[in-house]
């Protein structure tokens, strides 16, 4: 899945809600992080064994979804009874929008419990990987269902215009939308939702947006759309050409998201290695023959750049020999060899490479501009973050000259 297919999966779907009537297209709980975290809770459910029919109940009961959702959304404790309806508001709200999207599909009812099942995959498993994907979902979902409900041109015209004038404008046509043409019935319930509607997409265009009630002062930022806003780090792909690094790069606030991020990227990593590459190394030694790569390595090292732990473009699938032997010499994780990281990231970069550019159907895991983003951070270069997209060729050419010494 990429930028592109996503696209093409939203473009070739109708999500006008005068014909669906459905209210709860997007609600109050799918703020992009909480949305990103539902998805890989329901990846995980399913990978882990899961029926392939699940109510909500059955993902926020897992066993991952309790280890994380406590500390990571600040929730409750899931098992008790008094937290039922807190909980099936954060789990349900996001799995009913991505059945609208049809990402999941909604199966009837079985107890009076909506039903679901997984409709894309591919779809599920790109939102789940990180919240930048979540990002890129939310906002083309949102975009399309306003331009095929009639909805565009009055959102349009805000963005365009920026005043308190077209704000109010706006924001009466959604709501006397949502109780024309939905369940919606009054002008508070529409509201609520309405904010997930507007803000996502004033972030997307660098646009003011809504903040209790009125227009922000100034535009709408990645931070301020997050459900775990004070808990929130920047994702560095995607940020302004004229926001220097060192403005834009934040060390995380809560430590728990931090290794809950990088635990997720190296889960992918060895599930997409496992199954698409027969979980073979990705580079090839005299460590690596006959051996399974169970270990997920951090080129470069998580403790001296916490910015970049938790991109899936900064591990590598490696033997334990290759880890334990020749990336960190004698065992010693405090230590890189230089020689070794050199030749992971000419692997790595044929790995993606092909992952993006050569791939036969399998999901595709990579974003070329995160590679970039690592490489400039790794490095210590302004030097990729100006390549076209997908020059590969050059990428082999700095990473050469960074590592000639």
């Amino acid at each position: 899945m990429t930028n592109n297919l996503l696209r093409k999966f939203i473009e070739d779907r109708d999500y006008d809600v005068r014909k669906t009537g459905n209210g709860r297209w997007i609600d109050q709980k799918c703020a992009l992080d909480a949305v990103c975290f539902v998805a890989d809770c329901i990846v995980d459910y399913i990978r882990s064994g899961g029926e392939q029919h699940f109510q909500s109940p059955d993902i926020w009961h897992s066993e991952y979804a309790i280890t994380n959702v406590q500390h990571l959304f600040s929730k409750p404790d899931p098992t008790i009874r008094s937290t039922l309806d807190e909980y099936n508001k954060f789990f349900r709200q996001p799995m009913k929008m991505l059945a609208a999207a049809g990402v999941l599909r909604e199966d009837g009812l079985l107890h009076n419990t909506i039903q679901f099942s997984v409709e894309n995959i591919d779809v599920l498993e790109y939102i789940a990987l990180r919240e930048r994907n979540s990002f890129e979902f939310l906002c083309l979902y949102v975009e399309k269902v306003l331009k095929d409900s009639g909805l565009w041109d009055s959102f349009a015209s805000f963005y365009d215009e920026q005043s308190k004038e077209t704000l109010q404008n706006v924001k009466k046509h959604f709501s006397d939308f949502c109780i024309k043409h939905t369940p919606i019935g009054t002008k508070v319930e529409a509201n609520r939702i309405f904010i997930k509607v507007l803000n996502p997409l004033a972030c997307k265009f660098h646009k003011k947006g809504i903040v209790k009630g009125r227009l922000s002062p100034s535009m709408i930022t990645y931070d301020k759309i997050m459900y775990n806003q004070t808990n929130w780090r920047d994702d560095a792909v995607g940020k302004d050409k004229n926001v220097a690094r060192g403005n834009f790069i934040h060390a995380p606030k809560n430590d728990d998201m931090y290794q809950y991020r990088i635990t997720r990227a190296m889960k992918y990593l060895k599930q997409f290695n496992d199954k698409y590459n027969a979980g073979r190394s990705e580079v090839l030694d005299k460590f690596s023959v006959g051996e399974i790569a169970t270990h997920m390595h951090h080129i470069f090292p998580k403790n001296q750049y916490k910015e970049i732990a938790d991109y899936i473009e900064n591990l590598i699938a490696l033997t334990s020999g290759q880890h334990l032997q020749a990336a960190h010499p004698n065992g010693n994780t405090s230590i890189v060899d230089h020689n070794y990281q050199y030749t992971c990231l000419i692997a790595k970069t044929e790995s993606i490479r092909k992952n993006i550019m050569s791939n036969h159907g399998e999901t595709v895991i990579y974003r070329f501009d995160a590679f970039m983003y690592i490489l400039d951070v790794g490095l210590k270069t302004d030097y990729f973050e100006a390549l076209p997209s997908c020059d590969f060729k050059s990428v082999l050419t700095g990473i050469e000259f960074n590592y000639e010494n």
